[in-house]
């Protein structure tokens, strides 16, 4: 079983490098969380560099606008990577396409410099898939029809967003990684460059070298709450995790506000996951 923490201080001394969860761990899509944002800060002036790791479908300039309007301070760390950032490169390199946005207007700028033409679905070489199009009123199953449609063209789709679900303040929304699940189980082909996989990680790990140089894998410290996304992408990078367990999986195991830990270890070990610590929320 994971040791409890209490603070990030007491171990951020064996660590260079933290790279940090966004929705779930530093705000809610609403509110930040003033003690995970004075933690990060604290790690930062011991000498840490802090890289914000997001499955954000927004490029990070998007990210920035978000945590000035909710209150994120840019004191709270040193780089931010998104979903967004590493998805415009996948788009980039599959060339020139016509490309059917599967979500909202709002994620628009994913698309914009790229060599691609906006197209509806009937006329689509590729779909690009950033969420659901009314993520608080529709699920996946909405998008069956649609989404059999588009599989029996074997068109394939382009994750922005491998996260299955979020938390939206109070309430658990879908995202875009739900539909591309559907996708696969449809048979359709998904492309897919946030968590867990390797291209994120590899472009938050560049940014925190360019920062301070070299550093040692050892070094380097991963938090985050959602199992298939951060943890996964943890063990996958060989990385030391801190699993906040208030997260999106708190219903497992949070028995009358509290952490029954004999449901939590039963928890990570049905889902082969060894996390270093846990603590429930980053503070």
């Amino acid at each position: 079983m994971a040791e409890r923490i209490h603070s990030l201080q007491d171990i951020i001394e064996q660590y260079d490098v933290v790279l940090c969860d966004v929705w779930g761990v530093v705000h809610n899509g609403i509110d930040p969380f003033p003690l995970a944002c004075e933690a990060l800060l604290a790690a930062r002036r011991s000498g840490v560099t802090v890289v914000l790791i997001t499955n954000s479908p927004r490029p990070s300039a998007g990210v920035v606008s978000q945590f000035k309007a909710i209150g994120v301070g840019e004191e709270t760390y040193d780089r931010i990577v998104t979903s967004g950032d590493v998805t415009r490169e996948l788009i980039a390199r599959q060339g020139p396409k016509k490309v059917f946005l599967l979500g909202p207007e709002r994620d628009l700028p994913l698309l914009e410099g790229l060599d691609v033409t906006r197209v509806d679905s009937e006329e689509a070489e590729i779909i690009l898939c950033s969420g659901l199009f009314r993520d608080e009123e529709e699920s996946p199953d909405d998008y069956r029809d649609m989404l059999a449609a588009l599989q029996a063209r074997n068109l394939p789709m382009i994750c922005a967003n491998p996260d299955l679900v979020v938390e939206r303040g109070t309430k658990m929304i879908y995202c875009a990684g739900s539909l591309a699940a559907l996708y696969r189980e449809l048979g359709g082909e998904t492309l897919i460059a946030g968590k867990p996989f390797s291209p994120i990680y590899d472009a938050c790990l560049a940014k925190a070298e360019a920062l301070r140089g070299a550093f040692a894998r050892d070094r380097v410290l991963a938090i985050g709450d959602g199992m298939p996304t951060d943890v996964r992408g943890a063990i996958n990078q060989d990385l030391d995790l801190l699993y906040i367990s208030g997260g999106i999986h708190a219903a497992e195991y949070v028995r009358d506000g509290a952490t029954d830990e004999a449901a939590l270890s039963a928890f990570l070990t049905r889902n082969v996951a060894a996390p270093k610590w846990w603590m429930p929320k980053l503070a």
